[in-house]
């Protein structure tokens, strides 16, 4: 499990570099293309840490029922991948993708509180 939360550290780690380097070429297409190929291999890391912790706490764990099919964790490397590949074709397309997934993430969500009231109740 260290391993995994190193790994999505990693890629963490290097958005900043891929950000600056987008904004100092004006969103040329290799810059958003390699901003969301970090961003993608950012939520396959996210993915793998979820899958080794649910694995390390059991099927039947608070997280694992809270988390259900977990559609946002599933759904945001594939938008991640049509960002990606989309921006040798429109850089907007890709902007609008990404952006997309962000305010995905920041809607807050409460399965985790929800499975949690359950338990102690």
């Amino acid at each position: 499990m260290l391993w995994a939360n190193m790994h999505l550290l990693f890629w963490l780690s290097i958005i900043p570099f891929v950000t600056g380097w987008m904004g100092e070429n004006h969103f040329m297409p290799a810059s958003v293309f390699l901003y969301g190929v970090v961003l993608f291999l950012a939520a396959i890391a996210y993915f793998i840490l979820q899958k080794l912790i649910i694995k390390s706490h059991g099927k039947h764990s608070v997280l694992a029922k809270a988390l259900g099919k977990d559609l946002k964790g599933k759904v945001s490397p594939v938008l991640y991948v049509i960002g990606f590949v989309s921006a040798f074709y429109s850089v907007w397309i890709s902007g609008t993708i990404y952006v997309l997934v962000a305010i995905m993430w920041l809607i807050p969500d409460k399965r985790i509180e929800k499975e949690l009231v359950k338990e102690t109740s």
